[in-house]
């Protein structure tokens, strides 16, 4: 089979599986009575009005894992030398125990801490089998050697997407569909890269994300949950490391591919940043919750729920194209030019829309 099916049918097996279990997880679900009770919000920030299930990060999770073994039992990650084999296992393990760490906060409401300490030693588990950021990159220069600060940094980068990820999925289908246009992104990526089994895994978890919207995207059936978002965070992160940042050294546009993966998550990383950024400024802990990201911001401003989500896809599209057109892929600035004026016509959809708002609220 061409190497290039593979990843369809990783893809296509991870949205059938996802399809077919969701709707039996959210019955179960309902059933055991595990829901997110938006009463039971302190910091009443839930955008949810009634009880819903938070488990369809199982979901997810199988979809994802259950493509990737039958993709490999059928030979579609080919012979990789022990070190490549080594890296896959990593992000596949480590996006295991991520999603495990969830689930038990989705059961157990574990203590901020307890989840940061555990995602620190399964992150710097991953480091030690080979999923690692050994040099950093200075735009329009060289890159640089990182050494001993390649465990510290690989951590913070590993841990601060799984918990971007968290933190954005706040409406109904946005972590989702973020995470499953970013997954391509990174697949078609990879592949250029010529990194065939790092783009398997990104093929598997867009087929699973994206399958998912069926359920969560407005009005939203099921949650993910902790465990849906930890998972496709660290995946994604851990993806960008082996098939992006780990092949720099080799690839034509060594700088650019360090920084590709911070340009396609773009968009969580900098909401993150700023939040954690208004928060400190303001003397409160970043890990209280509040209302202070993108989408509430734009939910505020009078925006409808469903536009808001298709604004943050339209960027998130946005900065993955800018990302294609950085690595030189082939209509790579094309791709860039169609998402810009995209981008702009839903932009220009949510600001009508703010100001029809305003103006009746002013009447």
């Amino acid at each position: 089979m061409p190497t290039e099916l593979y990843h369809l049918v990783a893809f296509i097996i991870a949205l059938v599986v996802v399809w077919w279990s969701t709707p039996i997880i959210n019955e179960f679900g309902r059933r055991k009575g595990l829901v997110d009770n938006p009463k039971n919000d302190a910091n009443n920030r839930k955008m949810h009005q009634r009880p819903m299930v938070r488990l369809g990060g199982v979901s997810i999770f199988a979809g994802t894992v259950i493509a990737l073994l039958l993709v490999w039992i059928f030979g579609g990650f080919g012979w990789l030398p022990p070190n490549k084999e080594w890296e896959i296992w990593g992000v596949t393990m480590g996006g295991v125990a991520f999603f495990l760490i969830g689930l038990a906060d989705d059961l157990y409401d574990l203590s901020p801490m307890t989840r940061l300490l555990l995602q620190t030693v399964v992150a710097s588990a991953a480091w030690g089998v080979g999923v690692r950021i050994d040099f950093l990159s200075v735009p329009f220069a060289s890159l640089i050697q990182i050494g001993v600060f390649s465990l510290p940094i690989t951590v913070i980068w590993l841990v601060g997407m799984a918990n971007a990820i968290n933190w954005i999925d706040g409406l109904d289908g946005l972590a989702a569909g973020g995470c499953g246009i970013s997954a391509v992104v990174m697949m078609i990526l990879a592949l250029f890269m010529e990194q065939p089994a790092a783009a398997l895994i990104a093929a598997a978890l867009a087929g699973a994300a994206l399958g998912f919207l069926r359920y969560n995207f407005n009005p939203a059936q099921i949650f993910m949950g902790d465990g849906g978002a930890y998972f496709m965070g660290f995946t994604l992160a851990g993806v960008g490391v082996i098939g992006l940042v780990k092949v720099a050294t080799v690839a034509t546009v060594a700088v650019t591919a360090v920084l590709l993966p911070f340009v396609v998550l773009a968009v969580p990383i900098l909401d993150m940043s700023m939040v954690i950024i208004s928060r400190i400024s303001q003397g409160k802990s970043p890990f209280i919750a509040d209302k202070r990201h993108l989408h509430h911001r734009l939910i505020q401003a009078g925006i409808s729920h469903r536009l808001t989500v298709l604004f943050i896809y339209a960027l998130t599209l946005w900065v993955g194209s800018i990302a294609l057109g950085l690595s030189n892929i082939p209509s790579g600035w094309g791709f860039a030019i169609a998402a810009t004026v995209l981008l702009g016509y839903v932009g220009w959809q949510a600001w009508r829309k703010r100001r029809e708002v305003r103006d009746l609220h002013d009447n």
